[in-house]
């Protein structure tokens, strides 16, 4: 299983949000390069990085001091750059195609712009990934700020004829609150879907990280961490040994 610690971005500043509450934000590092380099010392392969100045439509100043970290985090060249976050339209796939992004998530657009979503998926299909947020099963976008009636079972059933076969979950009740994982949440996800999933959301504790593992690879790709990693809950490194699948 691929394991994802998390960068979310606000103005160049690494922070966590609460079930993806803008107003309650903790800073962690001003130096987001540093963090991701850290993580890749520690071994770490892939990092995810969330746009949230973008996601929250903030203002350009804030939006161009996030993307000057993404693309110093890639031009590292020793850890693989997931990030997303307020990718609406073509130029803003590819202005991170070219910074050296391996993966780039679509979320709002899957629901808002589904034809812009679709050709993403088709012109850069090792890239672009979708990125399903729910709370209560049903899908949230912009930023998580706004419900669309639609339920998450629906918009995952989709994603195939769509063109995705990548998906990152999030559970936003969870989020960032280190309550635990639910297993039973992702297993229903990835059947809907026909894919493995990357889980996001509520990962508080190692066994989280060995529960999800033990989904096996049909269910579960990757999953991303974050609030646990910065709080000292577990170091990158155990982390790292607890998403190795036991034989």
């Amino acid at each position: 299983m691929i394991l994802f610690p998390a960068i979310d971005l606000v103005a160049g500043q690494v922070v966590r949000l609460r079930r993806g509450d803008r107003s309650q934000m903790d800073v962690y590092s001003t130096d987001p390069v540093a963090v991701a380099r850290d993580f890749a010392a520690r071994g770490a392969r892939w990092v995810h990085v969330v746009d949230l100045s973008s996601a929250f439509r903030e203002d350009a100043e804030a939006v161009e001091k996030n993307h000057r970290a993404i693309a110093g985090i890639c031009s590292l060249g020793v850890i693989d750059v997931d990030t997303g976050g307020g990718v609406r339209d073509m130029d803003a796939v590819r202005r991170l195609v070219d910074a050296g992004a391996k993966r780039i998530a679509i979320g709002t657009a899957l629901v808002r712009d589904p034809e812009f979503a679709a050709d993403a998926a088709r012109l850069f299909p090792e890239q672009v990934v979708a990125d399903v947020a729910a709370r209560d099963g049903e899908v949230r976008v912009d930023g998580w700020r706004d419900g669309e009636g639609i339920a998450a079972d629906t918009l995952v059933a989709h994603l195939a004829d769509l063109g995705y076969r990548h998906l990152v979950f999030t559970d936003i009740s969870r989020d960032g609150m280190q309550t635990g994982i639910d297993a039973d949440a992702y297993r229903h996800i990835a059947k809907v879907a026909g894919f493995p999933v990357v889980a996001s959301g509520g990962i508080a504790t190692l066994d989280d990280i060995r529960a999800l593992t033990a989904l096996g690879p049909d269910v579960i790709e990757g999953a991303i961490t974050g609030r646990a990693l910065y709080e000292g809950s577990f170091t990158l490194e155990d982390a790292l040994a607890a998403a190795v699948r036991r034989a």
